[in-house]
């Protein structure tokens, strides 16, 4: 598990626990990552921490060998790890964007290259569960590094979905909403997460159930199933969770076709836009979410 120190990295690590996984607990933190698997241990399951900041090759193959050193096996990975660097495009720096896809997508890339040549030596099949974000499947200004790796990190998985296929390996992504560090400056979501956070108030229903909005907990038990046997006939899909919603994403498809003897030349496809593709046009951007009135 990447990037488990806290949020909803630390949910899902301490779920699996809680359902009997044994969990290597990865964070830049170290500190953080120490105090996860001492909780899990302390709640009667086992638990290591291996911190380190994912990206380099060096750094997925130690966590492998951390797992199968101490477990013996490696049946699961969960890609939590992330960073954030918002910032609109045209004042986003190299670094900025750099840092965001070394964590995000690299990260995905070295750590799910490292388990699946283990779980496909154990011959035994495996679970590989990435995260995704609706920035990555919508858009969001502001998130050009993130929305990037977000929706590649969505691309790859349906691709390793069908080249795991033969070997039992399930790979899906879990799409994950809730209250964390990343979403609570959100204008709409701000003072309902301030209120839980800091007096005890259940988030509203509007949020949990209009807008799929609730705690790290939520998305834990998504987690949970996809890494269990349960699951074995699900891989390549992304699977959204989020307060009292779960939902299943759409695979990119093509909206509206049409055709044309001879192929298309601009004037074709201006006499054919408004009437035949117009009312098709995809929405981009995450929807605002708004506080029902009284």
């Amino acid at each position: 598990m990447t990037g488990a120190a806290r949020g909803l990295g630390l949910a899902y690590a301490r779920a699996l626990g809680a359902a009997g996984a044994a969990v290597v607990v990865n964070d830049a933190d170290e500190a953080g990552a120490a105090a996860a698997a001492a909780g899990i241990e302390a709640a009667g399951g086992r638990a290591v921490a291996a911190p380190g900041a994912v990206g380099p090759s060096d750094v997925a193959e130690a966590l492998t060998e951390r797992a199968v050193a101490t477990f013996g096996r490696l049946d699961v990975l969960v890609t939590n790890a992330g960073v954030l660097r918002d910032r609109i495009l045209w004042k986003m720096t190299d670094e900025e964007f750099d840092e965001v896809v070394a964590v995000h997508l690299r990260g995905t890339f070295t750590c799910v290259r490292a388990a699946v040549r283990r779980m496909r030596a154990q011959s035994e099949g495996g679970r590989v569960i990435t995260v995704g974000s609706p920035a990555g499947q919508r858009g969001n200004p502001g998130q050009t590094n993130y929305a990037a790796a977000k929706a590649a990190v969505v691309g790859m998985t349906r691709t390793w979905a069908l080249e795991c296929a033969r070997d039992r390996i399930t790979v899906n992504a879990v799409v994950p909403v809730a209250a964390t560090a990343m979403t609570a400056t959100i204008p709409a979501f701000a003072p309902h997460v301030a209120a839980w956070r800091e007096r005890g108030v259940p988030l509203p229903d509007w949020l949990r159930a209009g807008e799929g909005f609730g705690t790290v907990e939520d998305a834990a038990g998504l987690v949970v199933f996809l890494a269990s046997a349960a699951s074995a006939g699900i891989t390549g899909q992304a699977i959204g969770v989020g307060g009292d919603r779960l939902t299943l994403w759409t695979h990119p498809a093509e909206a509206v076709a049409a055709h044309r003897d001879g192929g298309w030349d601009a004037d074709g496809v201006a006499g054919v836009w408004e009437p035949v593709f117009g009312a098709a046009v995809q929405p981009v951007g995450i929807p605002a979410p708004r506080e029902p009135r009284p």
